[in-house]
């Protein structure tokens, strides 16, 4: 029997999996032979985020990652070619046939030569759907880790995936004898784990606030008279992206466009409806005007006689926009914090005797090429999360403005030089500290929303608990306060306890 699992936990089992694998003892050997690294096999209905998953897995252990889908392989391709090699046995002259190396096996020695980076996953898709002809090599693969003749290099860790036989007609069901050597994980679609993924790569509000009154939307797949009806969460996360790009273009969100993403006529119709409900609710509420301090007086009348589903869309809008602003100013002090660095390390390199600003200009050019060829080797080995690109790119280009800058200037020495530089390093920070400041503001001017037009009710609760299970609103709070946040939770935990003592009275019977 298989356990089934949500992405969340698998991603948790085989990273932790992938961890013990390249644990290595005291020889440098690893602990588990290589032999005895079972791969790992995803099972699960398409689009539930099973590569994505792996992408940030191996972007947060700093390994490389090597993805193919095979059934985009032939035998020749994964295997190699043929071709007659001349041996010599015992004084004897022979024709011996011979394979070049496979397409996957040379892909991961070209990630490892380019990016510098000697461990790794090696990620196979829709592993039971191979063609007729390579299943046979495949099966011996996977028990072997050889393509070909050819071997997967140490320090690479298989994980495949593939979709269940309902999804797919051209499934092919492993044999025992496989099965025996592999770690099988089933994974079932979870709204819940996926609205953390959805939240965290900034998806378009109207669709997390129409999934969470219509959970049953998230992923379907059902055959019908007119043929199949599936959504996905690759679906909804691909409308995300094209959404933004309309509104950007001033262009309107037609059932035309939803329909190329979400293949349910029904669904169609219902967020197209709700997505024009959404922009309605934004226009009328001012939800700029709100976070600013400025909320009409209408917003909060009609939001108190609102039913639920329209007091759950404006907090989901509120709450969606608080985060936004607080991720950048999270994204921002960690860009600031990189600089930092780099000013420390010209501050020692101006007081070791007399340096010249040409020799600082030479160390700051120094310091972007390894920031670029730091960022292009993990990006080469796909272990280069979106947002650590955002900060290498800001910091590169941060340092790229001050030596243009530094060239212009008539300074002659390190110490002068540096003292420029830390310049435009305070007004960076005196910026980030304005910015802070109204971040803040804010925070509180939400706070304050909330509890005068619903007091402590479900809707503080909501936005209490989606400050606490946010990392960057976590973090956020953590390092500058909010006395609205630790007020209220306060009270919310009284509560709790006065909820419990009625309850253990009542209990009772007295």
């Amino acid at each position: 029997m298989v356990t089934k699992m949500n992405i969340k936990q698998a991603k948790e089992y085989i990273k932790d999996s992938v961890k013990l694998y390249l644990k290595k003892d005291e020889e440098g050997e690893y602990r588990i032979p290589v032999v005895r690294q079972r791969p790992i096999f995803l099972l699960g209905a398409p689009g539930i985020g099973k590569t994505a998953v792996m992408e940030q897995i191996a972007q947060e252990l700093g390994i490389a990652i090597v993805s193919y889908s095979m059934t985009h392989h032939t035998r020749q391709s994964a295997l190699g070619l043929p071709f007659i090699a001349h041996r010599e046995y015992e004084g004897y002259s022979y024709d011996v046939s011979e394979y070049t190396m496979s397409e996957i096996i040379a892909s991961i020695y070209d990630v490892m030569k380019e990016s510098g980076i000697r461990e790794g996953i090696l990620f196979l898709d829709e592993i039971n759907c191979v063609s007729e002809t390579l299943a046979p090599s495949m099966l011996q693969f996977l028990q072997y880790k050889v393509f070909g003749r050819h071997k997967v290099p140490e320090g690479w860790i298989i994980v495949t995936a593939g979709n269940p036989p309902e999804y797919n007609k051209s499934v092919r069901e492993f044999d025992i004898v496989t099965l025996d050597r592999m770690k099988i994980l089933e994974v079932e679609a979870d709204y819940a784990v996926w609205k953390e993924y959805a939240k965290e790569r900034d998806l378009h509000t109207a669709i997390t606030n129409y999934l969470d009154l219509n959970k049953e939307d998230f992923y379907q797949v059902e055959t019908t008279v007119k043929g199949k009806n599936y959504i996905t969460a690759r679906g909804w996360e691909d409308l995300s992206v094209m959404i933004f790009l309309y509104e950007e273009e001033g262009l309107k969100v037609e059932e035309s466009l939803i329909e190329q993403y979400l293949r349910n006529p029904r669904v169609v119709k219902e967020f197209c409806a709700y997505y024009d409900l959404y922009q309605k609710y934004k226009n009328d509420y001012r939800i700029e005007d709100i976070l600013a301090g400025n909320a009409p007086a209408s917003a909060g009348e009609r939001a108190r006689k609102a039913g639920f589903d329209e007091r759950l869309s404006l907090l989901s809008m509120l709450i969606d926009r608080m985060q936004h602003e607080i991720r950048e100013n999270i994204e921002k002090l960690d860009y600031i914090n990189h600089i930092l660095n780099h000013l420390k390390a010209v501050k020692n390199f101006a007081g070791q005797g007399e340096k010249s600003a040409d020799e600082v200009l030479s160390m700051l050019n120094t310091q972007i090429a390894g920031r670029q060829n730091g960022m292009e080797a993990l990006q080469k080995a796909g272990s280069l999360s979106e947002r650590e690109k955002r900060r290498q790119r800001s910091v590169i280009r941060f340092l790229e403005d001050c030596v243009k800058s530094l060239r212009l200037e008539t300074t002659a020495d390190a110490e002068a030089a540096f003292l420029f530089l830390k310049e435009r390093y305070d007004k960076e920070m005196h910026s980030y500290k304005q910015e802070t400041k109204e971040t803040g503001d804010k925070l509180h001017y939400l706070f304050a929303f909330v509890e005068d037009t619903f007091g402590e009710g479900n809707e503080m609760l909501i936005l209490l608990t989606e400050c606490t299970v946010n990392r960057d609103s976590a973090r956020f709070i953590a390092l500058y306060g909010s006395e609205d946040y630790k007020r209220h939770n306060e009270e919310m935990m009284i509560s709790e306890r006065q909820d419990v003592l009625m309850q253990q009275i009542e209990e009772l019977d007295l």
